[in-house]
């Protein structure tokens, strides 16, 4: 009999326990509160009802699984070689023979997709599918390619899909209960299990364009909005305050497929093209600073396309350069570089122990970031970015240690650190950037701090930018996502009654 030690279930983890053992079925829980507890307890109970079967995990990052496998060993008494990790960097023979000597594996979607599809695996014998960071399972998702077959395959299938944030809107949540098989809801608000949930302070702290900064962006956006009046005259009448990227991306989408019916549509995929530059050109400057706005502009040179050439011959993008140039020369920064040194500073004058998280988007900030804060006295930061910016798997589970452990102070991720992750101890999370108006994102960054102890949450906005726009986007969007769970647990409460 397999059986978990050291454990005992709160209240609400026996409740959702006794319906996924016998339903499909999705949990929404609050970030920091127990899923996977829940889904080890889960494979437990269908490991000893079908005594000649395994468990597989699927999770997003191979971080992320690393450390759903080290919890299973942490919490069972189930052979710690028999509970192994599956990853692309193990040839595909290694991969067949772990797996059929497992009693539990944990993998990311695409790599057991891919092992599937080449018939070197078989779901025959798996008795639980666990899905981590469920709101990942869209249509043509690995996610939804491995339920398929899943369920096709499994002599006892039953799917255990968990997420802390499930998408904004009921279509959402039915898109991925239809792709996951789900017959059954459970789902806790921070209400519910108030008494388990650590306070979070949220702050929004605004800072504003310096002038030399502000005279660059106008430029910018004075060759934008006349691009953007050539594209109104060929039909495209949208008022512009309303524009946003996803837009012109559908435009650029619908002139590609009218190519053949509409002379000016060559002209007009060439202007969207152009313009979907211009806007990512003024994003870098509003939220990120004048290093990567120059960093861009360069890549251009270098590109093939006509948007970048014709981008690159126009005198307001040449002036546009040279003044890049010059406030880069004058040590001019972003404000949010002051804002975030400003905070950690005073956070680890108030608290020697504090652990502070900075998440930012792009790859040239992170570094431009580490910089910055490691200049300053009793500060360690270290980054934790993707394998494909730089660091393997092993390098950033020790980064995560090293953190956790006190070695680093101050912990700059990329999106990376985002999902899932448990970063023991942190006391701060900063969002030096917004970077979409994603729910989900903003839901998965705050549930990185206030896991064991209260936390900080703090937004840096760049005043009158579409930063500021993002913001207030998402946390609409999350009010809505509460307000459809809510209703949800109140029918499933309604129909199990």
């Amino acid at each position: 009999m397999y059986s978990i030690s050291d454990f005992i279930p709160r209240r609400y983890q026996e409740e959702i326990l006794n319906t996924a053992v016998s339903n499909n079925t999705l949990v929404v829980l609050p970030t920091g509160t127990g899923k996977t507890k829940i889904a080890i307890l889960t494979a437990v109970a269908r490991l000893n009802n079908h005594k000649v079967s395994n468990i597989l995990a699927v999770s997003p990052t191979k971080p992320l699984s690393a450390q759903i496998q080290r919890e299973f060993i942490e919490s069972t008494n189930i052979p710690k070689d028999k509970i192994v990790l599956l990853t692309g960097a193990l040839n595909p023979k290694k991969r067949q023979e772990l797996w059929e000597s497992a009693v539990v594996i944990i993998a990311t979607p695409q790599t057991i997709q891919k092992d599937l599809e080449n018939e070197r695996i078989s779901l025959k014998a798996t008795s639980l599918l666990i899905i981590d960071e469920c709101h990942r399972s869209r249509e043509n998702f690995a996610n939804t390619k491995v339920a398929n077959f899943y369920i096709k395959e499994s002599k006892f299938p039953r799917i255990l899909a968990l997420t802390a944030s499930p998408g904004g809107n009921k279509k959402k949540i039915d898109e991925i209960a239809k792709n996951l098989y789900i017959d059954s809801f459970e789902i806790r608000t921070e209400e519910d299990i108030e008494e388990f949930i650590q306070k979070k302070e949220i702050k929004n702290l605004e800072v504003i364009l310096p002038e030399e900064m502000k005279s660059l962006h106008s430029k910018l956006k004075k060759v934008y909005s006349a691009k953007l009046n050539e594209l109104k005259k060929i039909g495209f009448t949208k008022p512009s305050q309303f524009i946003s990227k996803k837009d012109l991306l559908l435009l650029q989408q619908k002139l590609r497929n009218n190519v053949n019916k509409n002379p000016a549509a060559y002209y007009g995929m060439s202007l969207t093209a152009l313009l979907i530059k211009l806007d990512y050109a003024i994003e870098l400057l509003e939220t990120q600073g004048l290093e990567p706005l120059q960093e861009f502009l360069e890549k251009l040179s270098k590109e093939e396309t006509k948007a970048a050439k014709t981008l690159l011959k126009m005198p307001e993008i040449q002036s546009s350069m040279e003044l890049t140039k010059e406030l880069i020369k004058n040590k001019i920064k972003h404000p949010k570089v002051y804002m975030l040194k400003g905070i950690i500073r005073k956070d680890i004058e108030k608290n020697p122990l504090a652990k502070i998280i900075v998440f930012a988007n792009y790859r040239n900030t992170i570094d431009s970031l580490l910089a910055e804060l490691n200049s300053l006295e009793n500060v360690n930061a270290v980054k934790l970015i993707g394998q494909k910016s730089g660091l393997s798997q092993k390098e950033q589970i020790s980064v995560i240690k090293d953190f956790e452990q006190g070695k680093f102070n101050v912990l700059i991720c990329s999106q990376i650190g985002e999902e899932g992750m448990d970063i023991k101890g942190a006391t701060t999370a900063v969002m030096y950037d917004q970077g979409s108006s994603s729910e989900i994102r903003k839901i998965q960054r705050a549930g990185r701090v206030g896991r064991l102890e209260a936390g900080n949450i703090i937004s840096l906005l760049t005043k009158d930018t579409r930063e500021t726009g993002y913001y207030w986007a998402s946390k609409r969007k999350e009010n809505l996502m509460k307000n459809t769970l809510k209703t949800l647990q109140e029918k499933q409460t309604k129909l199990s009654s």
